[in-house]
């Protein structure tokens, strides 16, 4: 599979005010947003609306309002668009007759490529992920995880340009994960959209640091986690910094604006307290060179996914 890098960073996949009820019950309301190239982790608690949302924008499922664009185009209304996405869903829909070998065939002829491309395409897809030695045998035999990387070979078979993946770890063993989690990152690399989705916040942490959370139908927050953080201004981010002289850097760091405060702790870490995170990061380094202030290890110790997953949702 050709993986070229993206020129640009425009948004990829855009979000109008997309709302979508069924019946009395609205499960995504008045949501917009704009996603580019690299990977991108869409969260969210059981009934909070990100299955509907996922499938709104992958476009399996028509919006109530609002729109889905691809490259500014339409994509319910361009059936051609579809070619340029690719969906990896979390329940199964598998052909257990076929081998995986057959259906990673079916799945780019659907696509409309035939002949020795479509044989080509087959074998790169079944190659990225690591289903080479099994494409033989029939579907019905595989393991919970080798059917999430068949479902993940035919989501990228046909090369796209933005990528679905609902739960794509589910099953995995810890081989397979942290295989799938680099090809994961890879894609990003190369300017590839990718949407995933995940309810256990360590995996996506492991392969994005930008997330969309949804929480109760509505988009809490959209961005870099360590920006998202900082923008909690009612609890500051807490630093651990390892030093072999620790009280000299607590003195040092005690009169700066960015720090709210600065104690050392029981391991003898200086532990500095900032409601400007972004910002305490960039000067760091400028303070501990103008002092000569040695620091062998830094640790940011709630600047983490959990942490603010539950801040937003008041976990």
């Amino acid at each position: 599979m050709n993986v070229v890098p993206a020129s640009g960073a425009a948004a990829v996949l855009q979000a109008e005010r997309v709302s979508k009820w069924f019946g009395e019950v609205i499960a995504v309301n008045d949501c917009t947003l704009a996603l580019g190239p690299g990977v991108t982790g869409l969260l969210g608690l059981n009934g909070a609306g990100k299955t509907t949302l996922f499938k709104m924008l992958s476009g399996l499922i028509t919006p109530s309002q609002g729109e889905v664009l691809i490259r500014g185009h339409r994509l319910r209304r361009d059936v051609g668009l579809f070619r340029r996405v690719g969906f990896c869903p979390e329940s199964d829909a598998l052909f257990d007759w076929l081998t995986g070998r057959e259906f990673i065939r079916l799945m780019v002829r659907l696509m409309g490529y035939d002949g020795t491309e479509v044989v080509a395409r087959a074998e790169r897809a079944l190659e990225l992920v690591h289903l080479g030695d099994a494409a033989d045998r029939r579907i019905g035999a595989y393991s919970k995880g080798m059917r999430q990387k068949i479902k993940m070979a035919q989501a990228l078979a046909h090369d796209p340009e933005i990528v679905f993946l609902d739960e794509p770890l589910n099953g995995m063993d810890p081989v397979s994960r942290r295989e799938i989690v680099a090809l994961v990152q890879r894609l990003g690399d190369a300017g590839r959209c990718v949407v995933v989705s995940s309810h256990i916040l360590p995996e996506i942490e492991t392969m994005t640091r930008s997330i969309v959370l949804i929480h109760r139908g509505k988009l809490m927050a959209e961005g870099d986690i360590t920006e998202i953080r900082d923008a909690i201004h009612d609890r500051p981010t807490i630093v651990a910094l390892t030093s072999t002289e620790p009280r000299r850097l607590a003195s040092s760091l005690a009169g700066r604006d960015l720090v709210r405060g600065v104690e050392i702790d029981e391991f003898g870490r200086v532990v500095a307290r900032t409601d400007h995170a972004v910002n305490f990061y960039r000067e760091l380094p400028g303070w501990l060179l103008a002092e000569s202030l040695p620091v062998d290890e830094i640790e940011t110790l709630d600047d983490n996914l959990q942490a603010v997953f539950d801040y937003l949702v008041g976990g």
